[in-house]
């Protein structure tokens, strides 16, 4: 692999053009981070979406390690006085570091060996002569008596040391090792057996004398085995079958006829099961391994992400139930912003006395803070505590709903440092609770609080690489966070920390400066924090957003370097900045209900209120229609392009459409004109003897119906 071959190289293997590989590695090589290049580098890199180019940047790193190694060994092959125009072309189109490995593996620098002690006893050449295995009268033992030295005294000497030379020679060759890995990786098993004497869980009974091919081995499985075996209840080995292995080898090394075909396959044996196939067992073991955690971390992230991206529950007064039976149930509530506004403790699951003066508590709580959703941890004591709300709120016919939360990771949030910063006068029980009710409301906020791994995403996450696995789920984390934004002037560091180009130290400094000077006004008030500069300022400014900035564009996603091309557009249609107000209002004057659909998903509603100014603004409920129920009921779908047409739809009181528009996606709608066939439509309907001619508002001159009117309406 050579370095003018990257870029071509990672084209055919990502199937994306040159130039988009060439554009997204500059960016990269700049300093930009993945979610900036993604979001506002797009016109560079052909819209390369944040998955592709983490990937990409991932086989960089691989593609850059590799020639780097092929450099080192280039060089150190050549100190030796060793390298030959045809090895040098060889390791230069090597694309694997294994295969790069193997090529190395004659000229690498080993521990002392017993071919090495053969090879100083001056028996090398009694080795070359053998692997020649030229026709000869002459027996082998009198052959090697010519190779006897103060060293070596005896023919039997001299053939055990060439045999460990050849052995070497043979283990050491790229082509044998590739040839024999392959074939093991299409036919070798995995044998486990189970420690009868060791203490094992139920999880490991399954393995009592068990064997399955290593290519139809699941990732969930090879962990499991590997963890039975790092607990010494598991023994692992890898089998084959060894005529087959060594058949391979052989045609590699004996020729037709050979005179010394006994010795040599002897030698064959040794080298194949002291040197080779302990090597590949290892080997396959480690790439088992190694494609099993890689596997489980995708599957990690996946489910993270979905954690992270679920819609809030926001606007409701929460109140967060951490089950418990012994020591009681812990409760707090938080008002609409997340602040503590009470807390304490229920005992739900003791005598019915005790239940009785908690249900009481509880009905006090939920009248004097007007608590309208519980949250309940699904940990021990859930389903006592949900049957517990359940009837109160059933015989008390409270307006309150409730749902199970995933309380993984709240108890590690809750004895952490930040939440001692956070909390600090709470016990770490309610700090829990406390958390259980936040995580609804934002879960994003709240779970980036936690350590990854300490959520829950998934079995076996403490037997996968933990530093792999960390810098995974922090990609996703930083993904999440940066795909829907943050108000600058609420987020914690927690959360400032994981927007592009913002450090865990920066984090700190913007809510420093926001403690000493109030909240931001606007986005170049950042400049003003300590270590936050010029390059880190590009790198964020355009995920973070302030709600009733000195500029409206300070609250979008649109990027400060874009600003004046936004004012212009906006110009350009006949707009300001303040027309992006909408007209609910006024729909809800005249008695009507609006509702938007789209088919996109509510995860997807959420990040358009979150990075748009104008659907931030938006009151009326906006219906998630992914399957396409709606769109096709009201016969807007394209079907070949699985897209809804732009359509708005006036249905009066008795569920009858008495106007409607559908008009093609690149042409935009008019308010006031849907505004102005509402009320005339409602007009219509008090007072059915009139018509509203065209342009007609409230107030206006109506029409009798006649035949006049016939053309002039």
């Amino acid at each position: 692999m050579l370095e003018q071959n990257i870029t071509a190289y990672l084209a055919n293997l990502l199937k994306l053009k040159t130039s988009q590989i060439n554009a997204a590695i500059k960016l990269i090589d700049e300093g930009n981070t993945i979610p900036f290049i993604a979001r506002y580098r797009k016109e560079a890199t052909g819209d390369m979406k944040d998955e592709q180019l983490r990937d990409l940047n991932d086989k960089l790193i691989y593609v850059r390690n590799l020639i780097k190694r092929q450099n080192e060994i280039k060089n150190s092959i050549e100190e030796q006085g060793k390298m030959t125009p045809e090895l040098s072309l060889a390791i230069d189109k090597v694309e694997k570091l294994q295969e790069l490995e193997d090529i190395y593996l004659p000229y690498k620098q080993k521990k002392r060996t017993r071919a090495m002690i053969a090879k100083e006893k001056g028996l090398e050449p009694l080795a070359q002569f053998i692997l020649k295995q030229e026709d000869s009268s002459e027996k082998l033992e009198d052959i090697a008596l010519k190779y006897l030295n103060d060293e070596v005294t005896s023919s039997d000497e001299a053939l055990a040391g060439a045999s460990d030379i050849i052995a070497e020679t043979i283990s050491d060759s790229a082509d044998i090792r590739a040839k024999l890995r392959q074939h093991l990786w299409q036919t070798s098993s995995l044998s486990i057996t189970r420690d009868k004497e060791a203490d094992s869980d139920e999880a490991f009974l399954m393995y009592e004398d068990y064997t399955e091919p290593i290519k139809h081995l699941p990732s969930h499985r090879i962990l499991a085995i590997n963890r039975g075996e790092s607990k010494d209840i598991l023994k692992v080995k890898l089998i084959s079958d060894i005529d087959k292995d060594i058949a391979i080898i052989t045609k590699f090394i004996l020729k037709q006829n050979s005179p010394y075909k006994e010795f040599l396959t002897n030698a064959i044996i040794d080298a194949y099961k002291r040197l080779i196939f302990p090597a590949l067992e290892r080997e396959i073991r480690n790439q088992l391994t190694e494609t099993a955690q890689t596997q489980a971390i995708h599957v990690f992230a996946s489910n993270l992400k979905q954690l992270l991206l679920q819609a809030p529950l926001a606007g409701y007064t929460v109140m967060g139930l951490d089950p418990g039976y012994r020591t009681g149930c812990k409760m707090a509530i938080v008002d609409a912003t997340g602040q503590v506004l009470d807390h304490g403790v229920l005992y739900i699951t003791m005598s019915d006395d005790a239940k009785a003066k908690s249900a009481q508590k509880l009905l006090d709580y939920i009248q004097k803070y007007k608590v309208n959703l519980i949250s309940i941890g699904n940990g021990t004591a859930s389903y006592e505590t949900e049957e517990f709300v359940a009837n109160l709120i059933n015989e008390h016919k409270l307006p309150v709903h409730y749902l199970i939360t995933n309380e993984a990771g709240a108890s590690v949030y809750s004895a952490s440092k930040l939440a001692v910063e956070e909390l600090p006068e709470y016990d770490v029980t309610i700090r829990g609770a406390i958390s259980i009710a936040r995580r609804i409301q934002d879960p994003l906020a709240e779970l980036v609080k936690i350590e990854p791994k300490a959520i829950g995403v998934g079995q076996y996450q403490h037997d996968v690489n933990q530093k792999e696995l960390a810098n995974t789920l922090d990609a996703v984390i930083e993904a999440a966070v940066n795909h829907v934004g943050v108000e600058l002037n609420t987020a914690s560091a927690a959360l400032l920390k994981h927007i592009a180009g913002i450090n865990a130290t920066v984090a700190k400094n913007i809510i420093k400066y926001r403690d000493e000077h109030g909240v931001f006004a606007s986005r170049k008030e950042l400049l003003k924090v300590s270590r936050l500069g010029p390059t880190a300022y590009t790198q964020c400014a355009g995920f973070l957003r302030i709600n009733g900035a000195t500029c409206p564009l300070d609250n979008t996603p649109v990027h400060p370097e874009s600003y004046p091309l936004a004012e212009q557009i906006l110009a350009e249609l006949g707009f300001s900045l303040e027309d992006l107000a909408d007209k609910y209002a006024d729909f809800k004057n005249i008695d009507c209900e609006i509702y938007s659909v789209s088919c996109d998903t509510h995860f997807v509603h959420k990040a358009w209120h979150d990075a748009s100014d104008t659907i931030k603004k938006i009151k009326y409920p906006m219906l998630a229609d992914p399957t396409g129920l709606l769109a096709r009921a009201f016969d807007v779908m394209i079907e070949d392009d699985g897209i809804a047409e732009r359509g708005s739809f006036i249905v009066n009181p008795e569920g009858k459409i008495v106007a409607y528009e559908v008009i093609m996606g690149s042409v935009g709608r008019n308010a006031d004109e849907l505004l102005r066939r509402v009320e005339a439509a409602q007009f219509v309907a008090k007072h059915g003897g009139e018509v509203c001619p065209a342009r007609w508002k409230p107030g206006a001159k109506t029409l009798k119906p006649s035949i006049e009117l016939v053309g002039n309406i």
